[in-house]
């Protein structure tokens, strides 16, 4: 079924509070306040609900990360330089 485009359209009236634009202003701020209500309740879930590791296990977990990290950069940069190697000695016989 087609509606008309004037259905579609939002109307704009130049008078403030006549028409639609009214309705606007409304959506606006039940989505602020949409918005701020969300907040509110990230964080009561964050400060009530989240069970939070002690500092110490904290600190464990973030060295643990970091090493791993690092050995898997070496492992990716190692296998970089052997495949760019590979590369340029195709290139080099084909040339």
């Amino acid at each position: 079924m087609f509606t008309g485009l004037a259905q579609l359209v939002e109307h704009w009236s130049p008078k403030p509070g006549v028409g639609s634009s009214s309705l606007s202003t409304r959506a606006r701020e039940n989505n602020m306040l949409g918005i701020l209500k969300y907040f509110k309740e990230s964080y009561g879930e964050l400060k009530n609900h989240v069970s939070w590791p002690s500092f110490n296990e904290g600190l464990e977990l973030t060295v643990l990360v970091g090493v791993f990290s690092i050995i898997f950069s070496l492992i990716i940069w190692g296998l970089d330089s052997v495949f760019s190697e590979i590369i340029e000695g195709y290139f080099n016989l084909i040339n």
